[in-house]
């Protein structure tokens, strides 16, 4: 596996990939639990929020990059994080992993890649976060392998 920067080529296929990997979570687990009105207002819209997104992500102007996991059959994920270097701090914005290349390590390294990045770029703290519903059980998994320590918090919706 190589983990490489971003390129322009790579807008397309990493809007596709989140999109993909993050559809379970919005149509199978938050759609049912919070029911229709809740979901709209909140992410009805989640794909092409996503689209617009995914556009903004590498932006090494304001401190924000992406890096691609590409194996010998194509894209296996990508990390996209900032760095507030005053605050030597960095946080993860997104990491998305495609089902395929799931359980063989490319979240790691792409986590572990982007951590490294955030040192050479004076972050001292890193800021990484996750749903704690099942559908994100295996992101938290994940961070607590790298380390990271979970916050408990709480967010609730109610439908007026």
């Amino acid at each position: 596996m190589l983990i490489r920067a971003f390129s322009q080529h790579d807008l397309a296929p990493l809007t596709e990939l989140t999109i993909e990997t993050f559809r379970p979570f919005y149509e199978d687990s938050f759609r049912p639990l919070m029911g229709e009105v809740i979901f709209t207002v909140q992410h009805g819209n989640w794909r092409d929020d996503y689209r617009k997104q995914v556009t903004e992500l590498h932006a090494p102007e304001r401190h924000a990059y992406v890096a691609v996991a590409e194996t010998e059959d194509g894209i296996a994920g990508y990390v996209a994080w900032s760095v507030v270097p005053a605050d030597r701090k960095g946080c993860v914005t997104v990491l998305a992993v495609s089902a395929k290349h799931r359980r063989h390590h490319v979240g790691t390294a792409l986590c572990e890649h982007a951590f490294e990045e955030m040192r050479t770029r004076g972050a001292e703290v890193v800021e990484i976060g996750t749903g704690g519903d099942q559908f994100h059980a295996p992101a938290r998994a994940l961070y607590e392998e790298l380390g990271c320590i979970s916050l408990p918090a709480a967010v609730y919706f109610r439908q007026l």
